[in-house]
């Protein structure tokens, strides 16, 4: 009787690999539910525990600074000890430390817990794409896998807040991470089963470069620090420009270290292949079209029109549907027209939607229902292409720090987006955002804050996507 063990290493079928799918899709799910499941219970959090808004930000903060700033130095870890053996223990980890919440009785004690929660996501992150890499040969199984595993995180990080709100109806709000645990157990039992063990030969034989994580890993988490700061002070405050400044430091005493050391962390010139570098602009636009519509739809529809949060949740669905519906028809479309062509046509989507959003959002629910459709539709099909793409495009002892470099290009041009709506937004409002819709006037404010953040990050979203195509045709 044939085991999961015996499973071929490199399948014919998505079939034959089932359980390592489930397991790669879970990972990618957690990691993507993570944060927007929390958010709807923050109320609920500030009231047990006597938590101030300063305290709030960090329990969500806190995540995504090191959740964003660890992936590249995990990825880089994972190349050269095993990307199976360092995501299994990530998930053993991120079990525990989600399952530590039931010991909180403090603010400070759940930022703690959120905080190890961000650095255990981060080791599981990079070998999300590296692993199903290993799985097959094909093109076409390599572009489905990768669209299953995408759909499911996608599609779990826009319902994260009504899942979220429904748990919350009959059951405590630590159930949202204690949730976890289970998710975490399944994916370990189906990644053991389902996927080979690392193979030594095919790992980064050069030493980790510990100078070189740690300014990397310092530049980044300053840069999300950064934006963070920028939405939550405001730029007339002197920190973000500290910590901007501090980015920059590290940023080119990490460049300086990559240049000059005999066994960099990742190999700088890899990012001149035009696959490479694609495929991570391609990723940057799409975190800047993300942030735009995720920050400002839920706003609008509740601050301004007055809908409750459950009709809120239910107006993006939209993007669910189109997010499920387009998956099963994305390799065909690549088939079609190939994969720079297909690039393009979804990347256009993607623009085409945020223009009708910022010019007609606010005119009718139809259009924001367009724009959420369009964006849906043609990030699925960009975020596919360039997955497959940035990893075909690196040597195989460098996909998992390459598959890391990829989501932190997205997670980073996500909060740069973020930064630039909310800094438009509070400048334009000129208070709290609660009194949004108690005055006319407050509504015409917020709603060209709006129209004007969202051309602003339409117009850097077109910019990136321009050069990765020109980018992208080299490579063809």
């Amino acid at each position: 009787m044939t085991t999961l063990l015996d499973t071929p290493r490199k399948a014919g079928s998505l079939r034959a690999v089932w359980p390592a799918i489930l397991g790669l899709s879970v990972v990618f799910l957690v990691e993507m539910l993570d944060n927007s499941v929390l958010n709807v219970a923050l109320p609920t959090i500030a009231r047990e525990l006597d938590a101030s808004a300063s305290d709030l930000q960090w329990i969500t903060s806190g995540y995504s600074l090191l959740f964003g700033g660890l992936m590249v130095a995990f990825g880089a870890i994972a190349d050269r000890y095993g990307t199976r053996r360092v995501m299994l223990i990530g998930l053993v980890l991120f079990a525990l430390a989600n399952l530590a919440v039931l010991a909180v009785h403090t603010p400070g004690q759940l930022i703690a817990v959120r905080a190890v929660i961000g650095i255990t996501a981060a080791m599981t992150a990079p070998g999300t794409m590296a692993l199903c890499f290993r799985l097959f040969d094909a093109e076409n199984l390599l572009m489905r896998a990768t669209s299953l595993i995408a759909t499911v995180g996608l599609v779990g990080m826009a319902v994260g807040p009504t899942i979220g709100g429904l748990v919350l109806q009959v059951l405590p709000w630590q159930t949202l991470l204690v949730m976890n645990v289970p998710i975490a157990l399944l994916a370990i039992l189906c990644i053991r089963g389902g996927i080979p063990a690392d193979d030594p030969a095919q790992r980064n034989p050069a030493p980790l470069d510990l100078p070189g994580a740690f300014l990397g890993t310092a530049t980044l988490v300053l840069v999300l620090w950064t934006a963070t700061l920028a939405v939550e002070e405001g730029w007339s405050h002197p920190a973000p420009w500290l910590a901007g400044l501090a980015a920059i430091v590290s940023a080119v005493g990490f460049v300086v270290r990559e240049r000059r050391t005999a066994h960099p962390m990742f190999d700088v010139a890899l990012l001149k292949r035009p696959a490479v570098s694609a495929s991570l602009a391609y990723e940057a636009a799409l975190g800047l079209g993300m942030a735009v519509v995720a920050y400002s739809v839920s706003l609008q529809l509740q601050l301004v029109w007055g809908w409750s949060p459950a009709e809120a949740a239910l107006g993006n669905l939209p993007q669910v549907v189109v997010m499920l519906a387009v998956g099963p028809f994305v390799e065909k479309f690549v088939d079609r027209l190939g994969t720079h062509r297909a690039a393009v046509v979804g990347a256009t989507a993607v623009i085409a939607g945020l223009l009708i959003y910022g010019l007609l959002g606010r005119y009718d629910y139809v259009w924001i229902a367009i724009a959420l459709a369009l964006t849906a539709g043609g990030m699925r099909v960009v975020a596919t292409i360039a997955g497959v793409t940035v990893m075909r495009g690196l040597p195989e002892d460098q996909t998992s720090v390459g598959a890391a470099m990829s989501d932190t290009s997205q997670e980073v041009a996500s909060s740069v987006g973020m930064a630039i709506t909310g800094t438009i937004v509070a400048a334009a409002i000129g208070g709290s955002l609660s009194a949004v819709g108690s005055s006319a006037a407050g509504i015409h404010s917020f709603e060209n804050a709006v129209t004007t953040a969202t051309l602003v990050c339409t117009a850097l979203c077109a910019a990136l996507i321009v050069w990765a195509a020109r980018r992208s045709a080299k490579a063809s």
